[in-house]
């Protein structure tokens, strides 16, 4: 009984690899492919037109004298713009919490800081005798002018150029930085200056200054602009853009963020970046200004130049100029 029950066993393992071997082979189909869709950011545009007067600084670009004295923090004249909003307890300041070493939060501490935001702490000092009597509000480079007008914010401080289109719209402090403009390309592309981005896809953010100047000097660049400096990063990480081009700040925090990235070629230009205020409160403009000036005196400027910029090298407070 038992050597007809292992005859049997036998038969049905031949007979299963027999059925194995005389089944069709796919030899000559290739393998099943598959494609990824590469996602592009939120409200991306592919867009060659720049608007060439954003750039422009053959205005008069002076902000207003300061008084003759800062008034005391808390203290401030009666039915000024300071007085109100020391009366809200809080300075509303415009930004973005994602540029690196300008404005970021810290992802530890979680606390807001960089060059920028420094800014913001000295002239909240100064109404409030308090640095962190602040509310942040997160703005791009294509509403920032918006949030003043509409009185959602009461300055912004955003790596944002002094141009005479922007003084259309808004009021300026004097400048509290002078900025560099140069290109950012991954080692090894062969983009070396601004010529090699000849038919090359570049990446700004909108209604940035940068693009003008790029395509002045390559007419045949393609801009790709997004809402902020992260998404062009992420942009050419996937090789959707060749290269990004804006001031050699906010670079060298794209750089710190991507060991394979370096900037590249000589500066394409200068920008001077200002406090952003609403049209219609001189007060407030030539307190700021009294505020800069009191933390270019004191050293504070030079502090935090070198705390959060000094990876670009040696730098002091740039020039300005006052009307009456």
């Amino acid at each position: 009984m038992k050597r007809h029950l292992v005859a049997a066993l036998i038969s049905v393992v031949v007979a299963t690899s027999l059925t194995a071997c005389a089944m069709p082979t796919n030899e000559g189909n290739p393998p099943p492919t598959t494609t990824a869709f590469i996602p592009l950011p939120p409200d991306v545009t592919f867009d060659d037109s720049v608007d060439t007067r954003i750039q422009s600084t053959t205005c008069d670009t002076s902000s207003l004298r300061p008084t003759d004295s800062t008034p005391e923090p808390g203290q401030m004249p009666p039915g000024s713009t300071m007085a109100a909003i020391v009366k809200r307890g809080r300075l509303v300041v415009g930004t973005d919490l994602g540029s690196n070493p300008l404005s970021f939060r810290d992802p530890l501490s979680g606390d807001v800081k960089g060059f920028d935001v420094d800014v913001a702490h000295w002239i909240a000092a100064a109404l409030f005798g308090d640095p962190n009597r602040i509310d942040y509000r997160m703005v791009s480079t294509d509403n920032r002018i918006d949030a003043l007008t509409s009185g959602a914010v009461d300055v912004v401080i955003k790596s944002m150029s002094i141009t005479c289109k922007r003084l259309e719209s808004i009021d300026f402090s004097s400048p509290y930085f002078n900025a560099a403009q140069r290109i950012l390309a991954y080692r090894h592309s062969g983009i070396e200056t601004v010529a090699d981005l000849k038919n090359k896809k570049v990446c700004a953010t909108r209604s940035s200054t940068s693009a003008t100047r790029v395509k002045e000097m390559t007419p045949s660049v393609r801009f790709v602009s997004t809402v902020s400096w992260a998404d062009c990063l992420v942009m050419m990480q996937q090789g959707q853009v060749d290269a990004i081009t804006s001031d050699t700040p906010i670079l060298a925090g794209i750089v710190a963020q991507d060991p394979w990235v370096q900037v590249v070629g000589d500066s394409l230009g200068t920008e001077d970046y200002g406090v952003g205020i609403a049209k219609g409160h001189p007060d407030f403009v030539r307190f700021v200004n009294g505020v800069l000036a009191a933390r270019r005196g004191d050293g504070s400027w030079q502090r935090s130049y070198s705390e959060w910029l000094s990876v670009l090298g040696p730098g002091s407070p740039p020039s300005y100029s006052y009307r009456d």
